[in-house]
């Protein structure tokens, strides 16, 4: 199906509902607020907060331009493992040549674990904050809550659980910025128009690299394929991949308006006074004289939500990688799923018990990702191009010639960040 005939899909849902037809629609609703979660974890919290702390407005183009990207990855994503009932791991493991896929996929497990070193993080320094408790142990906490949760639910209940959770944080934001003053001429202006500060270009490759996240491809094709649509007939499958892609674009953009709401509470509380944020704990004590307690404890409880619930879905995701190396769909009573997603929790906790600064590991985490990204989108691409995957729901040329675009993009925006880093330029 092609990317107009999608969209004038998306366009005829208004129709669809005034026939009664939104439960019909809202059944579809659920994969792409899974996904969600991922973009919107604490690494996201850090690269948002010193963004907007640090250039105001000026960084808004990245939230957008990278949602957009991720609209279109996450929909392809997701027509693979509906067309083909695979997740991306085991069409990389079934139609790539053993060396290549496991070196591919090799990178993107080490992906999923500086994924999960930032959800844990994230999770541990709101305990910090709320409760005084020191860093470590916090995390050690959120480990034990998240594969306690991974090892007694199903997929349905997760996903619900993880709507949830996500409504919480949209909601916790809504709450931020009515007591802060946006000045939207120029936030309008920031959405829309590219700028490249001095100094920014490795907060640029964070932001990208915490909007758009390898493992949340790998999830998303995951969780689609676990449904089993290709067993249907050709008409069903078009059918859900209609429904599918007003699932991604409505949870995309709740996505890209948390992460817009970042910015903005930073840009206007931060920037305008002009504080550098050099640590989440710092933000939070900042609000708190300026917006008010209960300003500041929202923060803080949003972000717990937040590194809870993307660390569940990271540990999905190191599951399901791990699982298609074998050739084998994500099952948490399988023994590759377990060992996927141990490795993936279990070595990001290890990874943070040698960081000296919580903030700058966020950090690094989030451009760590967006190193690993090219190699994941291009599998992608080569995989959801090829006839002998797909079949007849293979890209069509529009699909390819954007997604190659997405993938040159990024490539070159990790060149960048490479020039900035041996230069000392950015």
């Amino acid at each position: 199906m092609s990317l107009k005939a999608r969209i004038r899909t998306f366009l005829d849902t208004r129709h669809a509902l005034g026939c009664g037809g939104a439960r019909e629609i809202f059944k579809y609703i659920g994969p792409g607020l899974l996904v969600t979660v991922g973009f919107i974890d604490p690494g996201n919290w850090a690269a948002n907060v010193a963004a907007g702390a640090q250039y105001g407005y000026q960084l808004l183009w990245m939230v957008t331009l990278s949602t957009i990207m991720l609209i279109l990855l996450q929909h392809n994503a997701a027509h693979l493992g509906i067309a083909t009932g695979l997740c991306l791991s085991e069409a990389a493991s079934k139609h790539l040549k053993p060396a290549a896929s496991r070196t591919v996929l090799g990178s993107a497990m080490l992906a999923s674990v500086s994924t999960a070193l930032a959800e844990l993080l994230g999770g541990a320094i709101a305990l910090e904050m709320l409760f005084g408790i020191p860093i470590r142990i916090g995390a050690g906490m959120v480990l034990a809550g998240v594969l306690y949760v991974l090892f007694s639910n199903t997929y349905r209940r997760l996903e619900r659980l993880i709507i949830g959770f996500v409504s919480l944080i949209g909601l916790s934001f809504l709450f931020e910025l009515s007591h802060v003053s946006v000045d939207w001429a120029q936030a309008g202006r920031g959405w829309v128009v590219p700028a490249f500060p001095h100094g920014s270009i490795p907060l640029i490759m964070s932001v990208l690299g915490a909007v758009v996240m390898p493992h949340n491809l790998f999830l998303h094709s995951e969780v689609i394929q676990s449904r089993q649509w290709q067993l249907e007939r050709p008409e069903v499958i078009e059918r859900q991949l209609k429904y599918e892609f007003v699932d991604t674009l409505f949870s995309m953009i709740v996505g890209w308006a948390i992460n817009s709401s970042m910015i903005l509470v930073a840009a206007t509380v931060f920037f305008r006074h002009g504080v550098q944020v050099t640590e989440l704990q710092q933000a939070e004590q900042m609000l708190r004289p300026l917006l008010g307690n209960a300003a500041a404890v929202v923060f803080a409880v949003a972000l717990l939500l937040a590194g809870l619930a993307s660390s569940v879905t990271a540990g999905m995701a190191g599951g399901s990688i791990l699982a298609g190396m074998f050739d084998e769909p994500y099952s948490i009573k399988d023994m590759h799923t377990r060992a996927g997603v141990w490795f993936t929790l279990v070595g990001a906790y290890v990874a943070i018990l040698f960081i000296a600064n919580p903030f700058q590991g966020l950090l690094v985490s989030q451009m760590l990702l967006s190193v690993q990204l090219p190699i994941t989108i291009f599998l992608q691409i080569r995989l959801t191009s090829s006839a002998a995957v797909m079949g007849r729901f293979r890209n069509s040329r529009t699909d390819s010639v954007l997604l190659w675009a997405t993938g040159l993009v990024v490539s070159a925006l990790n060149v960048l960040l490479l020039w900035s880093a041996v230069t000392g330029a950015g």
